[in-house]
């Protein structure tokens, strides 16, 4: 992928939120300014137009002229820090925005004559804070509008997206999703607990939070925990799954993200052999005893089966 900047618009007042603190308001565990920060993690300049927090990986931080100028003085203030050939622009309310629609984005915008490719939600409408654009069409059109009206503040998006030739890019409802209200925010919430996104998201969140890069194969490990379960006991699976993360760290100290993701399939699968063999262990033992039972190897009135039992006993303390 050629290499972009992208600019974050994190300011602005919250009004529909009662002037909460959007962009570190969290979604399944992680701010949406981080969730929007992952999904662009290789750009090579990332620009926050907003006040300075903690984020998940650095960024250069810049404010708009005056503040609370709006969207265009924030983008025009970001575009100066830039210099990429494309730049993504993003809200930093899009808790679903994912790898996939930054890439399709930057690509529509790189085809030949496109000034630039922006995401249109379910109904339609246009998203020009989920799109990328042309540096050099960006800085054109934002010094036209800035000279016709004086300066940028105070102006809605409109003016500048009216006057680019733009790709539309369909990424689905949730691409788009943007967190306005509290109803929104309850919405986002709940759909990051359903059922086939909880595990990714939690995934996610683990190694946002522990501070790991790592592509982690949730299917092995899941697999490796039933059968840590099934074949030693319930407990054994987390224990089992700790174990195998500690083996795999010791074994690739030092080493890059592929070779720690190497370390962890393979002490996965020698854990899974072991919970296999045990489980293969325990229906032979199973079997055999079944074997001997039915031989006549305890009898009921207490001969050497009942022996063995009260001798089984015997310096347990039980009566």
């Amino acid at each position: 992928m050629t290499a972009y900047d992208v600019i974050v618009l994190a300011g602005g007042a919250a009004k529909r939120l009662g002037g909460a603190d959007k962009p570190g308001l969290r979604v399944g565990g992680r701010a949406l300014l981080d969730r929007v920060l992952s999904a662009c993690a290789d750009a090579a300049v990332t620009v926050v137009v907003g006040g300075r927090r903690a984020t998940i990986r650095p960024v250069v931080w810049t404010r708009e002229v005056p503040e609370g100028g709006g969207p265009l003085a924030a983008l025009g203030a970001g575009l100066r820090l830039t210099t990429a050939e494309r730049v993504l622009v993003l809200s930093a309310d899009l808790p679903f925005l994912g790898r996939g629609t930054v890439d399709a984005l930057l690509t529509a915008a790189g085809e030949p004559g496109r000034e630039g490719a922006l995401c249109t939600d379910p109904d339609g409408r246009d998203q020009p804070l989920v799109a990328a654009y042309r540096a050099e069409s960006l800085r054109r059109e934002l010094a036209l509008i800035a000279t016709e009206h004086g300066s940028l503040a105070g102006l809605p998006l409109r003016l500048l997206t009216a006057e680019l030739d733009l790709a539309r890019i369909d990424a689905g409802p949730d691409a788009s999703f943007d967190c306005d209200t509290w109803d929104d925010i309850a919405a986002a919430r709940a759909r990051i607990r359903e059922h086939g996104a909880v595990l990714d998201e939690w995934i996610t969140s683990v190694k946002n939070e522990l501070g790991i890069d790592l592509d982690v194969d949730t299917a092995l490990l899941l697999d490796l925990a039933r059968d840590a379960a099934h074949g030693v006991a319930r407990p054994a699976a987390p224990l089992t799954t700790f174990l195998v993360g500690y083996a795999a760290a010791r074994a690739s100290a030092g080493a890059g993200p592929d070779e720690a993701a190497a370390a962890v399939a393979e002490a996965a699968r020698k854990a899974t052999d072991l919970a296999l063999r045990w489980e293969a262990q325990a229906e032979a033992s199973g079997g055999e005893a079944a074997g001997a039972g039915g031989s006549g190897g305890g009898t009921a009135d207490g001969g050497a089966g009942g022996a063995g039992r009260d001798a089984g006993r015997e310096g347990t303390g039980t009566p």
